[in-house]
C-alpha cells in the first residue's frame, strides 16, 4: 500500500537566548524518519519536549514558536510540501490535513460561535456548502457525545467545559474529512468516560474515512488503543520505532521500558479526617444566565491532606474550584477556612486570604501572559505578597525553578518557548511563590507524560509533608487519585453522589456512575478499548 505520509530525516531548530549570553541555533529535532499509510495511526510518544508536537506541525509545514524546518523531507502522497509557496500550503492546511491542538480553549475564537468555527475552514476551501457543512457538524457533535447536539453549535467557547471544547476542536478538524489529521493530546482535557467515547469516535472515523493520523500523547494506556505503530521520542531523536505490540509487550530501550513500567507508588491513606482546613458546606452556584452547576455540595479537606475530586466534563469539578477561590461567589451555602468565614467574592477577600489559597489551572496556556518571562510570571506573586524585588526576588525564582526540576536556564524564556509540559510546571511554582496553605490543582499534571507527571507528584507530596499542605486535587484519571489522595469526592451533573475516605469511596458497592467511572480507566492492553465497548453494548441491551 502506498504511504500517505513519508518523512525523511527532518530537521527542526530554533533560536535560544540564553540569559546573558548571544543568541544561538539549538536542534530541537534531529533527522526523524516514519511512514504512514491511509487508514492507519501513528503514535507520537515522550516526554515534554521530546519534539512531538513539533513534528506533528511539520506535517502542515509549520513550524511553532520560532522552529524552523531546515533540513529533510515532508512527503504528502509522494510530493514535498516544504517548498510549496504560502499559497499552495493554504490549500493543505484545513483541508488535506488538519490539527487539532492540545489546549482548544487557546484554539478557539472567544468571540464567535462554536458553529461557524467548526465549519469555517471547510466552508473556506469550498469543500461543502454551509448547509453541507452544518449537517456534517451536528452528525460530529452527535457523534462525540456533546450535550443537546442540536443547540451545541450555537454556544460560544467560554459556555461549555474544558472537555467539550476539546470534542468541539475534534468536529473542526473532522469536519472537511481530511487525509490526514494531526491529533495533539486530543484527550488530556477529558474525563476517562467521555475519553472512551471520544477515542471510539476518532478511531471509527479513521478506519470508515481512511484518514491517517498522527497521535501525539504521553499516555501509553490510550496509544495502545488507538495506535498501529509507535515511536518513542525523546530530545528531538528516536528513541524506539515500531508497531504497537512491539513497543508495548517487548520494548528494546531503556526509556521505553521505562515508560511502559512506571507506575504511581499507592500513598498510604490518613485516617484522620478531623482538624479540617476548608469546609464546604451546602454549596449551591449558579451562572449569571441562572443555570445552575453545582447542587447542595458539602464536603471538607483537613489540614496536610489531599482530596480528590473526580467526574466527568461538566460534572461541576472544576466550578466548585471557582467558588472555592471567590471567582464565583455561591448562591447558597458557606465556605470556611481555618475555622473562619470566607469570605464569598475573589474582590471583597483581604490579601492574606488570597495568599493561603492558591489555584494551579487546567489550561496553562491561557492562565500566562504570553508578553511576560518566566521570571516575571513566577516573580509577580513574590512581589504582591512578601515585597520581593532585584536580587532578592531573581533568588527566590530560581528556587522555585529548582524546586519544579526546570533549571535557571528557564527563567527568560517566554511561555511560547516552553512546551506543554514546562509551562504546566511554571504555574505550578507561581502557585508556590505564594507559600499557600491549600491548592485547588485543577488537572496540573493532565499534559504532562507518566514521567514527568510521576516526579511533579512526588514533589506535591514532599511540599505537602514539608509545609503541611492541603489540596483539593481536581482530576480524571483515577490512577493519580490512588497515588495522591486521601479522600475522594466524585461529582457528576453538579452533585456530590460519593465522599469519603479513599479506601470507602474506591471500594464496593458502587452506586452506577462511579462504577461506571472506575471501568472506563484505561488500561495499558492491546484490544482493552473494543473489550470495553463490547460490554457497554451488552448491558445496555441487558436494560
Amino acid at each position: 500500500m502506498p504511504e500517505l505520509l513519508s518523512v525523511r530525516d527532518l530537521k527542526i531548530e530554533a533560536t535560544s537566548y540564553p540569559p546573558g549570553e548571544p543568541p544561538k541555533r539549538v536542534t530541537i529535532v534531529d533527522g526523524v524518519s516514519f511512514d504512514l499509510q491511509k487508514g492507519k495511526v501513528l503514535g507520537l510518544i515522550g516526554e515534554s519536549g521530546a519534539g512531538k508536537s513539533t513534528i506533528g506541525l511539520s506535517a502542515l509545514a509549520y513550524g511553532r514558536g520560532g522552529a524552523e524546518i531546515t533540513g529533510g523531507q515532508v512527503l504528502l502522497d509522494g510530493v514535498d510540501i516544504l517548498p510549496l509557496g504560502k499559497s499552495g500550503i493554504r490549500k493543505i492546511r484545513g483541508a488535506r490535513v488538519c490539527y487539532v491542538a492540545q489546549s482548544a480553549a487557546a484554539a478557539f475564537n472567544p468571540a464567535h460561535r462554536l458553529g461557524d468555527q467548526v465549519i469555517e475552514a471547510t466552508v473556506k476551501h469550498r469543500l461543502m456548502t454551509k448547509e453541507e457543512a452544518k449537517k456534517r457538524a451536528l452528525y460530529l457533535f452527535q457523534v462525540l457525545g456533546l450535550p443537546n447536539p442540536e443547540t451545541f453549535g450555537d454556544r460560544y467557547p467560554h459556555q461549555v467545559s474544558g472537555g467539550q471544547l476539546q470534542r468541539a476542536m475534534t468536529a473542526m478538524a473532522l469536519c472537511s474529512n481530511p487525509e490526514l489529521i494531526v491529533f495533539d493530546e486530543p484527550t488530556t482535557a477529558l474525563d476517562v468516560t467521555t475519553q472512551i467515547d471520544v477515542l471510539a469516535a476518532i478511531k471509527h472515523a479513521i478506519e470508515e474515512t481512511r484518514t491517517a493520523a498522527l497521535y501525539i500523547t504521553h499516555d501509553l494506556a490510550v496509544v495502545a488503543q488507538i495506535s498501529d505503530d509507535i515511536m518513542v521520542l525523546r530530545h528531538g531523536k528516536t528513541v524506539e520505532y515500531g508497531s504497537v505490540r512491539q513497543i508495548i509487550e517487548e520494548p528494546r530501550q531503556d526509556y521505553t521500558r521505562a515508560l511502559v513500567n512506571v507506575r504511581q507508588e499507592a500513598r498510604a491513606e490518613a485516617a484522620d479526617q478531623s482538624g479540617a482546613l476548608l469546609k464546604v458546606e451546602n454549596i449551591s452556584a449558579q451562572y449569571s444566565n441562572g443555570f445552575k452547576v453545582l447542587h447542595d455540595v458539602s464536603l471538607h479537606v483537613p489540614k496536610g491532606q489531599t482530596l480528590a475530586v473526580v467526574g466527568e466534563s461538566g460534572s461541576g469539578k472544576s466550578t466548585l474550584a471557582r467558588v472555592i477561590t471567590g471567582l464565583l461567589p455561591p448562591s447558597d451555602g458557606r465556605i470556611s477556612f481555618d475555622g473562619k468565614p470566607l469570605t464569598p467574592a475573589l474582590k471583597n477577600r483581604s490579601r492574606e486570604e488570597l495568599r493561603r489559597i492558591q489555584l494551579i489551572y487546567q489550561m496553562a496556556d491561557t492562565a500566562m501572559n504570553p508578553r511576560q518571562t518566566v521570571r516575571d510570571i513566577i516573580g509577580r506573586p513574590l512581589t504582591f505578597y512578601d515585597g520581593l524585588h532585584g536580587a532578592a526576588k531573581t533568588a527566590r525564582v530560581k528556587e522555585l525553578l529548582d524546586q519544579i526540576e526546570m533549571g535557571n536556564g528557564f527563567i527568560d524564556r517566554y511561555p511560547a518557548e516552553l512546551s506543554g509540559g514546562q509551562k504546566q510546571r511554571v504555574a505550578i511554582a507561581r502557585a508556590l511563590a505564594a507559600k499557600p496553605e491549600l491548592i485547588l490543582c485543577d488537572e496540573p499534571t493532565s499534559a504532562l507524560d507518566p514521567l514527568v507527571a510521576e516526579g511533579i507528584l512526588k514533589l506535591l507530596l514532599k511540599l505537602q509533608e514539608e509545609a503541611h499542605l492541603s489540596y483539593v486535587f481536581i482530576t480524571h484519571d483515577i490512577a493519580i487519585v490512588r497515588a495522591i489522595a486521601d479522600s475522594v469526592a466524585v461529582m457528576h451533573r453538579g452533585k456530590l453522589v460519593r465522599f469519603g475516605a479513599k479506601s470507602q469511596a474506591l471500594s464496593p458497592p458502587f452506586d452506577d456512575y462511579t462504577d461506571l467511572l472506575l471501568k472506563s480507566v484505561p488500561e495499558m492492553e492491546i484490544g482493552w478499548l473494543e473489550r470495553v465497548l463490547a460490554t457497554r453494548k451488552m448491558e445496555s441491551a441487558g436494560n
